[in-house]
């Protein structure tokens, strides 16, 4: 049995700057809002919807990065899907952030809109780019 992955969307996020909470008692925490995200592809297209979407990233004292990003997105057809992803960067973060980055994540949604059901049903991953223009470009796959 072997894993097939599906092409999903490619997604173009800007962030905003990030607020550095600094180190507690889990680690070195950032937060980094999302300006906006383009969504691209057959199966799924649209673009946030609201404000509420971040990164809450989590640097833990060997330079491990974990990303927890939360967004909420509307289809050009106008359904609304929740979307969560969680993640790793894929550098040592102990001497600050060198972009370009690589993080890999595994998205998932939720929806009511039964047009796009299907999606509550997958599992995604993704590898995206964070840009030197902190923006950041991903392309999703379909786990099947």
């Amino acid at each position: 049995m072997s894993i097939e992955l599906v092409p999903l969307c490619t997604l173009r996020v800007h962030l905003k700057a990030p607020i550095v909470v600094g180190a507690g008692c889990a680690g070195t925490r950032v937060i980094v809002e999302v300006a906006s995200i383009a969504v691209k592809g057959d199966r799924l297209s649209g673009e946030m919807v609201g404000a509420a979407a971040a990164d809450w990233i989590l640097i833990g004292p060997d330079g491990t990065a974990t990303v927890d990003v939360r967004a909420t997105l509307r289809t050009d057809d106008g359904a609304i899907v929740f979307t969560q992803y969680t993640g790793k960067i894929a550098a040592d973060l102990s001497t600050g952030m060198q972009l370009p980055a690589t993080a890999y994540v595994a998205p998932r949604f939720e929806t009511s809109d039964q047009r796009y059901a299907w999606l509550n049903r997958i599992q995604a991953v993704g590898k995206g780019t964070l840009n030197e223009d902190f923006s950041l470009d991903y392309e999703w796959y379909e786990v099947r």
